[in-house]
């Protein structure tokens, strides 16, 4: 029976496992690409061997253990990547272990080590004050102020991560009274819906809006809807003013010779 070389348990476990059958996500995928990859390059210093020529054996507890130092002592990794580092090994060997069962002791003995505790600190928070000095900062008389206080407005009712706020889109909110919300699908995959309450609606409402300076979107003949797909909601809007340098190159004088 052949052994399975490390680089072959490797594309298995980011191909099979991960893309195919737990159809985890991309952040996950990286994460998991990045530990793999420190560890294999302290490895292969370790033991002066090249990346690809390195075995189960190389990567044994032992070997995980003084991994897991360098991230501390080296990197100076937190308690939180520490363990995250920690749980793609577990993931790999989880995934070699049915494979390699004439190393299923190095195997256990690597899924045996145990995660780091730590303390958790308390999470802060904004004071009303506080909440209401950020959300007054904003200047909006300009469409840049107007989308920062609807990020931030946003923010404040729904308590959504960054990476959901700056993914939503015009699409995800609901504006209708009652049942206004922003519909977001979160860490892990977790679809829900957080209703928007309290304060004015963020500057999708009347206190922020403004008219649109650009002419009314180009429709289809056909279908009538507008050619331009929706924008994200952080990066374009209805109220979107066209770019800067437009203004300039429609008055910028011709140096080309008239044709008649």
């Amino acid at each position: 029976m052949t052994v399975p070389t490390v680089t072959f348990l490797l594309q298995g476990f980011f191909t099979e496992r991960l893309v195919r059958q737990l159809q985890a996500s991309p952040q996950t995928i990286s994460a998991y690409r990045d530990t793999v990859k420190l560890l294999l390059m302290f490895a292969a210093h370790k033991t002066k061997k090249a990346p690809s020529r390195l075995t189960i054996d190389d990567l044994d507890a032992v070997t995980v253990g003084a991994f897991l130092s360098y991230l501390d002592n080296e990197r100076h990794n937190s308690t939180a990547t520490h363990n995250a580092r920690l749980a793609a090994i577990h993931s790999f060997y989880r995934y070699a272990l049915p494979l390699i069962p004439d190393r299923a002791h190095t195997a256990s003995q690597v899924l045996a080590i145990p995660q780091r505790r730590h303390d958790r600190a308390i999470v802060s928070y904004l004071t009303s004050p506080e909440t209401d000095a950020l959300l007054a900062a904003p200047d909006c008389t300009t469409w840049y102020g107007r989308r920062d206080h609807a990020l931030l407005l946003t923010t404040v009712q729904t308590g959504l991560r960054v990476s959901e706020v700056t993914g939503l889109t015009i699409r995800d909110i609901t504006t209708a009274t009652p049942g206004a919300a922003v519909r977001t699908t979160g860490k892990g995959r977790k679809e829900r819906a957080t209703p928007l309450h309290g304060r004015p609606r963020p500057s999708y409402a009347p206190g922020c809006q403004r008219p649109d300076p650009r002419p009314a979107a180009r429709r289809s003949r056909r279908t009538g809807e507008p050619e331009c797909p929706p924008m994200p909601f952080n990066a374009s809007s209805p109220n979107t003013p066209p770019p800067r340098h437009s203004a300039a190159r429609r008055s910028a004088p011709s140096t080309s010779p008239r044709t008649r």
